[in-house]
């Protein structure tokens, strides 16, 4: 009896756990996980659909310290319309079903394109889910609460090595300033082979 007790309890447990975790991957994520400086980037953002009735509308606002969002890809059964600032720069954009939506047992993915900013350490992506009950989820806690904002790591981009008086020492760069400080000598080499030359010739010419 105790082993039975023990067995059920084990069953139990492990499915919360399986639950919990399925729970808390079923975020709004904007991919990738990370991006660097000032690169052209394509953004997935990943929904999955939590609840037992459909996922109707996706909206997600763009750091404008850290990103610069521009093109977006038309998905089908989708529509999308975009947020802009005073001055015309986008925003955010927010895209709405046409059809049914997301079921609770799919997910969808919505893709755009933008520039990371040359100074940008992490872009973090809010995003709003609204279900077809009116109901909204908003994805913009801190990371580790309950419904976190998706965020991109973005790491430094890579620049040219250079000495300690500031000349690229690096690359292309520096292949191109060894060649140009070696060309004089090239030439004076040559310019003092031809010297003998003629010395040598003028020499056979006399002889004779």
């Amino acid at each position: 009896m105790f082993k039975k007790l023990m067995l059920n309890a084990g069953i139990l447990l492990i499915g919360s756990m399986l639950l919990v975790a399925g729970v808390a991957s079923a975020h709004v994520t904007v991919y990738p996980k990370e991006a660097t400086q000032g690169s052209y980037e394509k953004f997935t953002v990943r929904v999955p659909s939590e609840k037992d009735i459909p996922t109707v509308k996706v909206e997600v606002k763009f750091p404008m310290d850290s990103v610069a969002v521009s093109r977006f890809e038309p998905k089908a059964g989708w529509t999308y319309q975009l947020a802009k600032d005073s001055a015309g720069k986008i925003t955010g954009v927010t895209w709405t079903a046409s059809g049914d939506g997301l079921a609770s047992t799919e997910f969808g993915e919505f893709n755009m394109q933008g520039k990371v900013a040359d100074a940008a350490t992490q872009i973090v992506w809010k995003a709003y889910q609204t279900y077809k009950d009116g109901s909204v989820v908003e994805w913009v806690g801190a990371d580790g609460s309950d419904k976190p904002a998706s965020v991109t790591t973005v790491k430094a981009k890579a620049g040219p090595v250079t000495d300690s008086h500031g000349n690229v020492v690096a690359g292309q760069a520096a292949e191109s300033s060894n060649s140009s400080s070696t060309t004089p000598l090239y030439l004076s080499i040559a310019a003092v082979v031809l010297g003998a030359l003629s010395l040598i010739v003028s020499l056979t010419r006399k002889r004779r």
